[in-house]
């Protein structure tokens, strides 16, 4: 009598080409997602804020030369209520009402702006800021010459400012972006602003030239008055994330999986039940 023994899963069996079509087909379908207009983060989002945060200390931690003076920047909500405010008129160009003599803020006689317009598939928070400091490859710190454009980064790594609030806007059309339509327009307010006719941050030994009051964090200059903001994060700060997702993304990812796994399982139970079954295209 023969016996027939557990059925075996090669990689050339029916049931495993079907479970890593399913794999492939649910992964590609992941991998696909892109923001909307629904699920782009406000300013009161938590990731957002760190994330913002988190970029700009990044770059300016690593400046080339060093910097001996570079302040940690830290969240600032009215900041982030301005780049809300302008960002939703949907223009690919700066605020005017940043120039003095108007005040938009309490705290700050002068203002900084940075914008990054692109489709929504296209954003992210770390890839806008990482296009900016990017344009350092034109930028000489020796001389200030700049050959293309320099002024984005110059200003997220200008050594005087340390506030930050950004938004990101979901745009049908953008006036002053004529090829871009359903994009996601994302700006960053700065105080003080910085960009003025000299270099943005003294070189040298790391945090040597801080104020006497300052401590240092990750080679930046920080202090707990000057940094403090309420309700949002501060000197806290963990390592660099690669990535964003906000929480209804990442519900919507974590389903995505338990769906891959059932799908898989369900695959493959089939092909044990039913051998002589045929997937075709």
């Amino acid at each position: 009598m023969l016996h027939r023994g557990p059925r075996a899963f090669t990689p050339d069996s029916p049931s495993v080409r079907a479970a890593l079509t399913v794999t492939t087909w649910v992964l590609s379908v992941a991998s696909c997602y892109s923001y909307t207009s629904d699920t782009l983060p406000d300013i009161q989002n938590e990731a957002f804020i760190k994330e913002c945060v988190r970029w700009h200390n990044k770059f300016r931690s690593t400046v080339s030369p060093a910097a001996s003076d570079m302040l940690y920047m830290t969240w600032d909500p009215g900041l982030a209520q301005i780049a809300e405010a302008w960002s939703s008129t949907c223009q690919f160009k700066h605020n005017d009402r940043l120039k003095l003599p108007r005040r938009l803020h309490a705290n700050f006689m002068s203002l900084g702006e940075n914008i990054w317009t692109g489709s929504l598939s296209a954003f992210s928070v770390s890839s806008a800021i990482t296009s900016w400091y990017n344009e350092v490859k034109d930028y000489n710190f020796n001389t200030r010459a700049c050959r293309r454009v320099c002024g984005h980064y110059t200003q997220v790594v200008w050594a005087n400012t340390y506030k930050v609030g950004c938004a990101v806007q979901f745009c049908p059309r953008v006036s002053g972006f004529a090829t871009l339509s359903n994009g996601a327009h994302f700006i960053c307010n700065y105080g003080p602003g910085g960009n003025y006719p000299t270099w943005p941050y003294k070189r040298g030994a790391t945090c040597s030239a801080c104020h006497k009051e300052d401590k240092c964090l990750d080679k930046l200059c920080t202090n707990q008055e000057r940094d403090k903001v309420k309700g949002h994060y501060s000197i806290k700060n963990p390592g660099w994330p690669t990535s964003f997702r906000n929480r209804y993304i990442s519900l919507i990812l974590i389903v995505k999986a338990f769906l891959l796994v059932l799908s898989i399982i369900i695959t493959i139970l089939i092909q044990h039940l039913h051998p002589n079954l045929v997937l075709s295209d």
